[in-house]
């Protein structure tokens, strides 16, 4: 009997991978998914909380397509290796603090690892020639291979047409004319093969699955980096990175300011973790401080701040309290701070 033959592949949660998948199916291979967890994928953070995503969907999307596909999906949790990634990118950062690069070539390099350690044959993505500007250029697809050490045991399914052939085309365990050769960042032909394979529901790529592609959050991370002796983090740090308004009042001093009632709710799994300040008098938002006061004055701006943001923004006070980590409070009363003195330089 013809040995089936197995392969893992990288499942973001996107359409590229999905369809990836399915094509290398369709030749009898076995398939399984991995999923690596680094804690900057977009899912699962403001869009879970915020009303302002409230027409999304509240799924994982990876493990969402690993149902659609029938596969079984391994999620491997990559934190604490994945820092030195981002802190240290070998090829350099893309338009904000994306490592694409580097990004890829890790994971490429973790599933060869899974692959020789459960005794699978070849590895799967759904990258497609000059969709992404770092990672899938034509000249850098081939750097992942060859520092990830994968070389032709990755399939590029989608856009195999357009590459060397593989070990696994080769071999014969893949027929390479029933693969194919897309390119460049059109949607429209994975739009088309998604009908193909009756693929109706499937998340939208625009703007890729990773906050570190986020202009809004990588200047957030970088004002944490630049106000902290080094540029070391924990997951708690990224996560708040999502959430609410973000205020820098000194460099050894920052408050975060809920949006709404999802955000606030949220927060206040922090509270034993940092000073929290909220309004007493009026309904208002959470405020989680990042850092120490050192003076009167910076509590009483914070204060005002945060008065400014409750339903007592137009009255002549508010009261509010000032909760320790260890659960000891203490009462204030003051005016809200006026909008037009909220200065520009603390929003981060």
């Amino acid at each position: 009997m013809k040995q089936q033959r197995k392969a893992v592949a990288l499942i973001s949660g996107g359409l590229d991978s999905m369809l990836a998948v399915r094509v290398i199916q369709e030749q009898g291979i076995h398939v399984e998914g991995i999923n690596f967890f680094t804690g900057f994928c977009v899912e699962g953070h403001t869009h879970a909380v915020r009303k302002k995503h409230k027409d999304k969907q509240k799924r994982n999307n990876a493990l969402w397509v690993a149902e659609q596909l029938g596969i079984k999906l391994h999620i491997v949790d990559v934190v604490e290796e994945y820092k030195d990634i981002l802190l240290n990118p070998v090829h350099g950062y893309g338009k904000n603090v994306n490592p694409c690069l580097d990004c890829k070539t890790f994971m490429v390099k973790k599933a060869l690892e899974w692959i020789k350690e459960h005794d699978y044959d070849f590895i799967i993505t759904g990258e497609v020639v000059g969709q992404r500007p770092m990672s899938q250029r034509r000249e850098t697809m081939p750097i992942v291979a060859k520092e990830s050490g994968s070389d032709d045991l990755l399939v590029r399914p989608l856009s195999a047409k357009q590459l060397p052939e593989t070990l696994p085309e080769r071999e014969g365990w893949l027929d390479r004319e029933k693969l194919y050769d897309f390119s460049g960042r059109t949607r429209k032909p994975q739009m088309a093969l998604a009908k193909q394979f009756q693929f109706e529901d499937y998340a939208q790529p625009a703007g890729g699955c990773c906050m570190l592609t986020d202009e809004n959050y990588a200047i957030k991370l970088q004002d944490m980096w630049a106000n902290r002796p080094n540029r070391d983090y924990e997951l708690d740090d990224i996560i708040m990175l999502k959430m609410g308004r973000h205020f820098r009042i000194a460099p050894h001093l920052k408050v975060i300011i809920g949006r709404e009632e999802g955000e606030n709710r949220f927060m206040q799994g922090y509270k034993s973790l940092f000073v929290s300040v909220y309004p007493t008098s009026h309904p208002g938002a959470l405020c989680l401080v990042d850092g120490e006061f050192k003076s009167a004055e910076e509590l009483q701006q914070v204060l005002a701040l945060v008065a400014r943001y409750s339903q007592g923004k137009n009255e002549p006070q508010v009261s509010l309290c000032v909760r320790q980590k260890d659960g000891s409070e203490e009462e204030y009363s003051i005016q809200p701070m006026a909008a037009d003195a909220i200065k520009k330089e603390w929003l981060v």
